[in-house]
C-alpha cells in the first residue's frame, strides 16, 4: 500500500490520499458490492493494491465533477468504482487486439 493509504477503522473503510491532497474514502460496503462477497479489511487492501491507478482515476473523476476542492475529503460509492473498473479493463482489451494487429487491420 502507498503511503497515505490505510484502514481507518472508525469508519470501517480504506482511506487514501488523492490528487485534491484530501483523504478518499471506500466504505466496506462498497468494496462488499464490488467484489460480491463480504471482504475482510484485507480484502479491501489487497483490492486497492491490485487496482491504485483505476481507484486514484475515480477519485480525480469525483473530484472534477464535484467541484470538491483542495483538501476536502469525499466517498467513492460501488458505483463509480465498478465504471472505473469496467472502463480501465475495455482499455487493456483495446490495446491488446491494437498490439496483436486485430484492430485497424484491413
Amino acid at each position: 500500500m502507498s503511503s497515505g493509504t490505510f484502514w481507518n477503522a472508525d469508519l470501517d473503510a480504506l482511506q487514501f490520499t488523492a490528487c485534491n491532497g484530501g483523504n478518499c474514502l471506500v466504505h466496506r460496503r462498497a468494496f462488499r458490492a464490488v467484489l460480491r462477497k463480504s471482504p475482510l479489511m484485507e480484502d479491501c487492501i489487497a483490492f486497492y493494491a491490485v487496482n491504485q491507478a483505476t481507484l486514484q482515476a475515480a477519485a480525480t473523476e469525483k473530484i472534477e465533477e464535484h467541484r470538491i476542492g483542495d483538501g476536502q475529503s469525499f466517498h467513492l460509492n460501488s458505483r463509480q468504482i465498478r465504471r472505473w473498473l469496467v472502463m480501465t479493463r475495455l482499455a487493456e482489451i483495446l490495446h491488446d487486439q491494437t498490439l496483436d494487429g486485430q484492430l485497424g487491420a484491413e
